[in-house]
This record gives C-alpha cells, sequence and structure tokens, in this order.
C-alpha cells in the first residue's frame, strides 16, 4: 500500500472535477434499497472529500485511511467553516489512520464504502480478500458494502493514451505509466510542480509520485465476496444500476452481510 506524502498538499486541487456527487448519490440509491444506515465507514477516505457531506448530512462516519497526511488535510477541511457549521442534524467524524486490509473499530458500523478505486491499490488477491474479511467483520449483520474499481480495460487505456500533462497557475504535471499485462498492473509516474507562497514570494516546489493499480476480473472479485461470507452480491456499471459489458469504465460491487 502507498501513502499519499507530499501528495496529499495537492490531491483536492488535482481531484477536484472527480465526481464525487455521483458517488454519494449512487450510495444513497444502494441504501435506500437495502436500509438508510446511521453509520458508514469509509474506506480509504483520502481527504474526506466523501465522509465530509455524509457526516454533515447526519450520518456517524469513521473516515479511514493509511495516509496521515491525507487525514491530517481531512480534518482541517472538517474543522473549517461551513463543514462543522452548528446543525442540529449533523453527523460526526472519526478519522482513523489503518490499512483497509485489516481495519478495526470498536463496534460494528451499518455500511462501510470504498469509492475512487481504493480497492486497485490492492496489489496481490490477499491483500484483496484480507480487505474483504475484515469489512465483513466489521459489519453489522444485515450490513451493506458499496465500492469500485477500474475495470481491466481502463487501466489498459490509461497506458494507451499517456503521457498526459496539467500545466494551471498554480499546479502543473507531467504522467506517464508503465502497464504490465500479465498481471493487469499499471505503475503511474507523476513529476508535480507546486505554487507555493503569495503573489510576491510565489515559488514552485518539485516532486515525484509513483502509485500502483492492479484490476481483478469481476468474477473473482465476486466469487472473493462470497469467500469473505458475503451475499446477494451484485454488480453495476458506471455510476447506474445496468449490468457490466465490456465498455464498462468503473465497475461497482453491492455485497450484503447476511442477518
Amino acid at each position: 500500500m502507498q501513502a499519499y506524502r507530499q501528495f496529499a498538499a495537492v490531491y483536492d486541487r488535482l481531484m477536484e472535477d472527480m465526481p464525487y456527487p455521483d458517488w454519494l448519490r449512487f450510495a444513497r440509491q444502494c441504501w435506500e434499497k437495502y436500509g438508510i444506515p446511521a453509520t458508514v465507514a469509509d474506506l480509504g477516505c483520502g481527504t474526506g472529500s466523501l465522509s465530509i457531506p455524509l457526516a454533515r448530512s447526519g450520518f456517524q462516519v469513521y473516515a479511514i485511511d493509511i495516509s496521515a497526511d491525507m487525514l491530517t488535510v481531512g480534518r482541517s477541511k472538517w474543522d473549517e467553516p461551513p463543514a462543522r457549521a452548528i446543525n442540529p442534524d449533523s453527523g460526526s467524524i472519526r478519522w482513523l489512520q489503518q490499512d483497509m486490509r485489516d481495519w478495526e473499530l470498536p463496534e460494528p458500523v451499518d455500511a462501510a464504502i470504498s469509492f475512487c478505486d481504493c480497492l486497485n491499490y490492492l496489489l496481490e488477491e490477499e491483500d484483496v480478500e484480507s480487505a474483504f474479511r475484515a469489512t465483513y467483520k466489521g459489519l453489522k449483520p444485515g450490513g451493506l458494502l458499496i465500492f469500485d474499481v477500474h475495470a481491466p480495460r481502463q487501466l489498459e487505456q490509461y497506458a494507451e493514451q499517456q503521457p498526459f500533462t496539467l500545466d494551471e497557475r498554480d499546479v502543473a504535471y507531467i504522467w506517464t505509466s508503465d502497464y504490465d499485462e500479465a498481471r493487469r498492473e499499471i505503475e503511474h509516474h507523476l513529476t508535480i510542480f507546486a505554487r507555493e507562497g503569495n503573489e510576491r514570494g510565489a515559488r514552485f516546489i518539485r516532486f515525484e509520485e509513483t502509485h500502483v493499480q492492479r484490476a481483478y476480473e469481476p468474477s473473482w472479485i465476486a466469487g472473493a465476496l462470497r469467500r469473505a461470507g458475503f451475499t446477494s452480491v451484485e454488480q453495476y456499471a458506471d455510476f447506474t444500476f445496468a449490468a457490466p459489458d465490456s465498455e464498462a469504465e468503473r465497475l461497482f460491487f453491492v455485497a450484503v452481510k447476511p442477518s
């Protein structure tokens, strides 16, 4: 597993176009079908871009991430108004530095989510299986796990379309990728230039990041969920409740722990 280190400082700037509202909508639609939770574990929460709106809307959220730096940014966002504005219906967040392969809470929760392809950062099958077992243990009977992963073809497309570049006033990057077809594993190399300071004393700092993701066959993921004990395992595609086809880019899984 990789910690995000310096990347945490510019993560929200680079991820501002990510479909966070779509992830929240998809989770709520699932909960409307299976039961509205009171407590939610957000596995691989990053800087809290999903944890914070969930807490603001009344959920008790456990924001779990392996990166202390990402959690620090998330806490600072939560502590700033209007994130923690006084609201009688507001929930709470508990920020926890834990590995999703063996996360643990004092009491089980009603639901767990893991979005933004966090599971793709688990590079061995046994890592994925460990995460599913830990989540099964961490859910109440009847609890729901919802997560998404990149489809194998999506990683292939990254390799085919790279390099990627960004050149804006406050941040720039060069992003290249190396793809291992046999393992369906991609290694992303990012050289990032981030602006620091005010207009008069601004400067750019440069740092390097490497992130590795691996894609798994959807049928294998479904089998791993069932081996962990989950039932009613459903697969969907690209923020819809349509079954995945060969064109799907982002796969969604919804799994229930038996009551």
